[in-house]
């Protein structure tokens, strides 16, 4: 057994001390059996939320109607859910009841996919009922159970699908695909928040066009904001080849292909629900990557997109033109980080500067001037002193 479950393994002793059966559940034993990094690990046990409270001094109520107790523990905290069966749902989401049980498999059986619904005692042991690990040798994508069944509880299991298929490069199983086709108009039940969240995930993974291709074939990017009428443009993002790009270079990438104009960009990236930090950034890479594709960056144009945007615009450039060349952008960064100028705030002058020397009462020609004055300093035609500045600047107002 490896960290984190090493450092977790108290927490499981101390409820089975207690009388209790506790495991490891869901993706942590998943991905420890991908041999994949886990971040943190999930806990389920057959005692009741107030039983875990009488086990553990320091807790907090993060769910306890569902089940789920967060454990306060060292300097670490553990989220423990009592096993649970569940009612009919409502709204393809949430189930009308939870009912709190004492058998494991029973708890399993509720589970998304087979290959989380593996347990791990704390002799490592696993638990498997459903053969999660079979799929997981096989790379295949199973619901446990009925996928009609399983997807009608929750459709947001079916974005699950294609995101776990990016994120890991498994393929979905037959009966499980069929069953994202039959059913993905119940996406339009979900939340766009909860939506937004897999699709990020789904963007970011090393299948993504895979997924993509798959989301077309089954129809469920019909059920996604703004990506209904898009079918050719996402086919586009599908034909790229990219590595490692951040969330929002992403983002800049699926709205190129989408190729919508400033107002368009703005209202797909808010139906998203995005945060409008989000917002602002993606439609800076945007803009600047609109320039791009029509130029070479020319100094001033570095000196506004700053080395962040830079990195973005170039990287989704050369994706476009299927081109992979670091050097390239090196170079860019030598040349920004060259600027004698990184921002108006270095500049050796000011507004009351200029009133001073011209004379003449604030204006629009105020901010103008100062803008020739940076854009004249940035191209390296005029140097960043005080004095020269105004030599030059007099020298202009007599010409």
């Amino acid at each position: 057994m490896i960290e984190p479950f090493l450092s977790a393994l108290p927490i499981l002793k101390k409820l089975e001390d207690s009388g209790y059966d506790a495991y490891f559940v869901g993706g942590s034993v998943r991905d420890f059996l991908l041999g994949k990094p886990i971040s943190d690990v999930d806990i389920a046990t057959s005692a009741t939320p107030d039983e875990v409270k009488k086990v553990f001094p320091k807790t907090v109520d993060i769910g306890i109607e569902h089940g789920t107790i967060l454990v306060l523990y060292g300097d670490t905290s553990y989220e423990i859910t009592t096993f649970r069966t569940e009612s009919e749902y409502q709204d393809f989401r949430r189930p009308k009841e939870v009912s709190f049980i004492r058998n494991l498999e029973d708890d399993l059986k509720r589970r998304d996919f087979t290959m989380n619904a593996i347990a791990m005692d704390q002799s490592g042991k696993l638990i498997d009922p459903f053969d999660g690990q079979k799929a997981i040798l096989k790379k295949i994508i199973q619901t446990v159970g009925q996928a009609e069944e399983r997807f009608q509880e929750d459709a947001l299991r079916m974005m699950r699908a294609v995101r776990f298929m990016s994120q890991l490069s498994f393929s979905i199983e037959s009966q499980t695909l069929s069953a994202l086709e039959n059913l993905a108009s119940l996406l339009d039940k979900i939340a766009v928040e909860r939506k937004r969240a897999e699709f990020e995930k789904l963007l970011l993974g090393p299948n993504c066009k895979e997924a993509v291709n798959v989301m077309l074939n089954t129809g469920l990017y019909h059920y996604l904001p703004g990506l209904n009428d898009q079918k050719e443009q996402l086919k586009k993002l599908a034909r790229l080849n990219w590595d490692s790009l951040a969330k929002n270079e992403m983002w800049a990438l699926v709205l190129y292909c989408l190729n919508f104009d400033g107002k368009e960009v703005e209202r797909f990236l808010r139906n998203w629900r995005l945060a409008l930090k989000d917002i602002r950034e993606i439609q800076q890479i945007i803009f600047f990557l609109s320039s791009r594709l029509n130029k070479e960056w020319e100094l001033y144009d570095l000196y506004l997109a700053k080395r962040d945007t830079i990195l973005s615009v170039e990287k989704l450039f050369q994706v476009i033109n299927g081109m992979k060349e670091v050097q390239i952008i090196n170079n860019l960064i030598k040349r920004y980080d060259g600027l004698s100028i990184k921002e108006r705030g270095d500049l050796m002058v000011s507004g009351n500067d200029l009133l001073e020397w011209c004379n003449q009462k604030p204006g629009p020609w105020l901010k103008d001037t100062l803008l020739t004055i940076e854009q004249a300093i940035v191209e390296g035609r005029l140097i960043n002193e005080k004095n020269n500045i105004k030599e030059w600047l007099m020298e202009c107002n007599q010409k």
